[in-house]
Parts: structure tokens; C-alpha cells; sequence
């Protein structure tokens, strides 16, 4: 998991949201296209390149729960589940030691079609990072060093399928 947690991925606020998603959720295997259902991930007018309309979730409390940047969202997933299909599961707590649960783990599964989803994002990503909604926050150099980590974690996602 360090591999890739921590460098451009899993260190936004749009990670933190996907955690406690994932917390909330209290399943020990939950599938990427429950995910992506959940947090409306269908609607994008623009695929993953412009997070519009919003990705929102809505909590146990009511509270409604975005997701600023799409590509934050695809590039978190995409790392953890990798870490789930080369470890059987990744423990959340490890990632975040706030969230309120017991055991912490959880397997993210994803079958064929959404694995070649996923992978053809961040293959856009990473040849294009300039067309995402990501790229007015960021420095050049910061972007392209992500574009080349997405693209990394890409190759890695498509070896483990």
C-alpha cells in the first residue's frame, strides 16, 4: 500500500471521504460498482475529466458527502484495489486511524468490465492530465509527476487482474 498511498493518491480530503464511505458501509467486501453507484459516479457528463455534477454520497446522518475531483476518487480505488487483490484486503484503519469501526478491513472487488473501466481511466489520466478538472489546483510539475504515478499504478492494476 505505500507503494502508492501517500504519493498524489490517498492524501486529499476526496480520500478521507472515500474512507469513511467505506467505514459507514461496515461490509467486509464491497464491489467497485456499488462504489461508483453509491457516490453517483454514472451521471459525470464529461466521463472522469470534470467532476460535474458532483460525486456526493449521503451518510447515515443525512449528511450529504462530495467527492471534489473524479480522478481522486479512480486513482484511491484504483490502489485499493490493487492492495485487495494482491493482500486479499487492505485495512482501512492502517489508512486512517479515526474512523470509528472495529476490524478495519475490507476486501474492494471488481469484476472484468469494471477493472478495464478503471484502467482506462487512468490510462486518460495519465496521457492526458491536462484535461482534468485536477489540473487547475495543481502545479505542471506536480501534475505530470501524478500523471506518471497514476500511470504506474495503472500497469500494476492490470497485472493483478
Amino acid at each position: 500500500m505505500d507503494r502508492y498511498w501517500g504519493h498524489y493518491i490517498g492524501d486529499t480530503d476526496d480520500s478521507l471521504t472515500l474512507l469513511a464511505y467505506l467505514a459507514e458501509k461496515g461490509k467486509a467486501e464491497i464491489s467497485l460498482r456499488e462504489i461508483f453507484g453509491d457516490f453517483g459516479a454514472g451521471t459525470l457528463r464529461s466521463g472522469f475529466r470534470d467532476t460535474n455534477p458532483p460525486l456526493v454520497y449521503e451518510d447515515a446522518d443525512g449528511w450529504e458527502m462530495d467527492i471534489h475531483m473524479a480522478i481522486d476518487l479512480v486513482s484511491d480505488l484504483a490502489a485499493l484495489l490493487l492492495e485487495c487483490r494482491e493482500n486479499g484486503s487492505v485495512n482501512l484503519l492502517e489508512l486512517d486511524d479515526t474512523l470509528d469501526m472495529d476490524n478495519g478491513r475490507v476486501c474492494i472487488t471488481a469484476g472484468p468490465e469494471d477493472t478495464a473501466l478503471l484502467c482506462r481511466i487512468l490510462d486518460d489520466f495519465a496521457a492526458n492530465p491536462l484535461a482534468y478538472d485536477i489540473a487547475e489546483l495543481m502545479e505542471l510539475e506536480d501534475l505530470e509527476e501524478m500523471a506518471a504515478i497514476v500511470g504506474e499504478l495503472r500497469t500494476d492494476l492490470a497485472r493483478c487482474q
